[in-house]
C-alpha cells in the first residue's frame, strides 16, 4: 500500500460538476453525486466490478409505519462493499433506505417498486464516500460556488489530459520543432502551436511546446559550440 494513506482520498475527493444532481423528494435540500458516475470512478480506481471491487446485500427488510392497506413502509438494505487497493482487500458496510409506500402531499397513495434498488444504490454510494469518493459533496464543500467553479476547471483539465487527440497533436508539434532546420521554420511552428494552445486555454500544452523549444535551442547551441571547438582545436601531429 502507498506510504501516503491519503493518496486515494485526494484522487477521488473532487467531484465533476457534470456528475452532480440536486436532491429532490426529501425534507432537506442539497446535492448528491450521480450513482453511475460513482460506479465509473470506482472502476477507474480499482478495475471492473466483480474483479477490483464489488458488493453484496448483507440484509434487507421493510419497516411498516401505521396500520391498514395504506400503511407507509420504509425499505432498508445493508450492503457489504469490498475493494482491492495495492494488492490488499478492504471491506465495509453501510445502510441505505428508501420509502417503499407512502401518501403524497395531495393525498395519493404510492408504492415504489424500485425501492429495494434505490436502497442498495444509496448504501453503495455511502460506502464509496468512506473512501473519499465525492468527498467534497459529503463534507459540505459543494455549498461554496467558488469551490464548484474550481472543481469544474480541474475536471476540464483532467479531460484535456486524457484526450488522445490532444496528446497526438502535442507530440506532432514537438516532432515538428525537433525537425525544424532553420530559425524561420522553428519560429513558424512554435507560433502556430502556441496560438492553438492559447485559443484552447491549454496552459499545459503551451508549457510543453515552450519546453520543446528550449530543448531545441539548447541542442542547436551545444552542437554549434562543439563544432567551433573542433575547428579551433590544433591538428594532431
Amino acid at each position: 500500500m502507498s506510504d501516503n494513506k491519503m493518496d486515494l482520498w485526494r484522487r477521488v475527493f473532487v467531484t465533476d460538476p457534470a456528475a452532480v444532481k440536486q436532491i429532490t423528494g426529501k425534507q432537506y435540500k442539497g446535492n448528491s453525486p450521480k450513482p453511475y458516475w460513482i460506479i465509473e470512478r470506482l472502476t477507474d480506481e480499482f478495475g471492473p466490478c466483480g474483479i477490483g471491487w464489488g458488493f453484496s446485500i448483507a440484509s434487507e427488510r421493510y419497516e411498516r409505519f401505521g396500520e391498514g392497506a395504506q400503511a407507509e413502509t420504509l425499505h432498508i438494505a445493508c450492503v457489504r462493499f469490498w475493494y482491492v487497493l495495492d494488492g490488499q482487500r478492504g471491506e465495509l458496510e453501510q445502510v441505505g433506505q428508501t420509502r417503499g409506500s407512502y401518501t403524497t402531499r395531495d393525498g395519493k397513495f404510492l408504492v415504489d417498486e424500485d425501492a429495494p434498488k434505490k436502497s442498495v444504490t444509496d448504501a453503495l454510494v455511502k460506502c464509496a464516500s468512506y473512501l473519499g469518493f465525492a468527498g467534497d459533496i459529503f463534507s459540505g464543500r459543494w455549498d461554496d460556488s467558488k469551490y464548484v467553479a474550481e472543481a469544474g476547471r480541474e475536471w476540464a483539465e483532467r479531460r484535456r489530459q486524457d484526450d488522445p487527440e490532444r496528446a497526438r497533436w502535442i507530440a506532432e508539434r514537438i516532432a515538428e520543432i525537433n525537425a525544424a532546420d532553420s530559425k524561420d521554420k522553428l519560429r513558424k511552428v512554435v507560433e502556430a502551436a502556441l496560438e492553438v494552445a492559447d485559443r484552447n486555454a491549454d496552459e499545459d500544452a503551451a508549457n510543453q511546446i515552450n519546453a520543446a523549444l528550449a530543448a531545441k535551442v539548447a541542442a542547436v547551441k551545444a552542437k554549434a559550440a562543439a563544432a567551433k571547438a573542433a575547428e579551433s582545436a590544433p591538428a594532431g601531429g
